[in-house]
């Protein structure tokens, strides 16, 4: 093993601390609400992500991801009580995250487009700092570049011309 393997594996191992205790703590809420649902754990570039499946989850969810945002930081609050540490993990129930980000994906990918065909910077309608995230991320994949703008809750990416 290299000298760099070593800090990577620790990562990983960390990462996969953070989901299993972010798994036992949502299991727990699982059986306090009497929901039925399955937890998926998996280490996602540099972070946590666990995902909560199964029947209907939809009050888990909530309106436009309010709920799941809501259930998203308590998880991170457990964590950090056990660790002490920061997490950006990242949770999903029933796919909403992963549908929300295919549709981000495309809504960058034409975004990009308008901006390469017309050369002026294109305003998004504002955006949580997940969805940003996407965005930004999509746009420098495309060799753009792009910021928020705007104060929460109203925070906006605006994408730049080369």
């Amino acid at each position: 093993m290299t000298g760099d393997e070593a800090p990577a594996n620790d990562r990983v191992r960390e990462l996969e601390r953070e989901g299993d205790i972010a798994a036992d703590y949502l299991e727990e809420l699982l059986d306090i609400a009497d929901l039925d649902g399955d937890l998926d754990m998996d280490v996602e570039g540099d972070r946590a992500a666990v995902s909560i499946v199964g029947a209907d989850l939809s009050q888990l969810v909530g309106a436009d991801g309010e709920v799941l945002d809501a259930l998203q930081e308590l998880t991170r609050l457990a964590v950090y009580r056990e660790t002490g540490e920061r997490s950006r993990l990242m949770l999903d129930v029933s796919g909403f995250r992963a549908r929300k980000r295919a549709e981000l994906l495309e809504l960058a990918e034409e975004t990009i487009a308008r901006v390469r065909e017309h050369g002026e910077p294109v305003s998004l309608q504002p955006m949580s700092p997940f969805e940003r995230k996407v965005v930004h991320d999509a746009v420098a994949a495309a060799g753009l570049s792009s910021e928020s703008e705007g104060a929460e809750p109203r925070r906006y990416v605006v994408v730049l011309p080369e």
